[in-house]
């Protein structure tokens, strides 16, 4: 299983973070020995609101040859969710498995039209702009629709990891890896 983690300008960090430490553990405790992920970008360079930078691998190449597409939030979701580039990018991925967001990582699914006719979450502040892109908005902090799961705001992003690794490789796993995060949420 390959997984691509799509950066961008003023991401919300823990939106990326709080998912990439429970999943990652699948592949480092032998849950998903043959699991692997990039980290994308539409830019060369990608930072949050506050300037804390990461290098991504892969700069505007194709999403489509991945198994899960994972997009966080932050306050850049609201531009990009406008920038016709950004989207066209993001739309490579049409025909990858399952595609994930967490907080107003939704919206920029929405954009793309990923969410047509699914039930969908976000922040709780973005409801309404969600309601444009989706079927249903869901005040539930874990929504899974099929091939699309979107989780609510920033620290839901740990709960939809954990909910992967019991997807992926069962609910003993997802309780290992929780009791190592000493995670209790």
């Amino acid at each position: 299983m390959k997984i691509a983690y799509v950066f961008f300008n003023d991401i919300t960090w823990l939106d990326f973070v709080g998912i990439y430490d429970p999943v990652s553990r699948l592949k480092k405790l032998d849950y998903l020995p043959g699991l692997s992920w990039d980290f994308c970008a539409y830019t060369l360079s990608v930072a949050d609101h506050y300037g804390l930078s990461f290098k991504p691998q892969f700069i505007d190449t194709t999403l489509a040859g991945y198994d899960v597409l994972i997009v966080p939030g932050g306050y850049g979701t609201r531009t990009l969710a406008q920038d016709k580039g950004f989207i066209q990018w993001l739309k490579t991925a049409e025909k990858v498995p399952l595609k994930t967001s967490i907080c107003t990582g939704s919206l920029l699914l929405g954009a793309a039209g990923f969410l047509k006719d699914k039930k969908a979450t976000t922040h709780f502040s973005e409801y309404e702009v969600l309601g444009q892109f989706c079927r249903e908005v869901s005040h539930d902090r874990i929504v899974d629709d099929g091939d699309v799961i979107t989780a609510g705001a920033v620290t839901s992003s740990i709960d939809l990891g954990l909910y992967l690794c019991e997807k992926w490789a069962g609910k003993a796993a997802a309780e290992d890896i929780r009791k190592r995060m000493d995670y209790r949420g």
